[in-house]
């Protein structure tokens, strides 16, 4: 079974935000890092070479498969910056309504700019992410 090459490392997040190009995507990357941080209490760790995390769930699929991911995250990448909402976001359509401008993928949120969604709305959908993966998973904050 193949290893999986995302995983949690010792990688100092602010050298990988200070090395984003893009003035405004470090700009939105470093305010909704220091936003999860504050709404989850969990110290941001980067996964892999791209991605900041916070928190870790355990999982097993029915293949046996088993892992650890991230609560939740972020990444800025050169087309928008990403952030992860693990359970996905059918548990939330009444925060998605109201979000804003965005795109989605199964577990991503995509907004090219912040000023594009709503702040609190998002602040209320990360908390909410993390409950229902805490319900979900075993986890822990590192």
């Amino acid at each position: 079974m193949a290893d999986l090459k995302t995983k949690q490392n010792d990688e100092s997040v602010s050298a990988f935000l200070e090395a984003v190009d893009h003035p405004k995507r470090k700009a939105d990357a470093l305010q909704v890092c220091d936003l999860m941080s504050r709404l989850t209490g969990w110290q941001a760790r980067m996964w892999g070479k791209s991605i900041i995390g916070f928190g870790a769930y355990d999982y097993t699929y029915e293949s046996g498969h088993s892992g650890r991911w991230m609560m939740v995250g972020l990444s800025p990448r050169k087309t928008s910056l990403t952030i992860y909402i693990m359970p996905g976001f059918k548990p939330f359509p009444e925060l998605m309504e109201t979000l804003g401008k965005y795109k989605t993928g199964k577990s991503c949120l995509y907004v090219n700019k912040l000023e594009d969604i709503d702040v609190s709305v998002l602040e209320k959908l990360i908390t909410q992410s993390v409950d229902v993966m805490k319900e979900r998973y075993t986890w822990s904050d590192a």
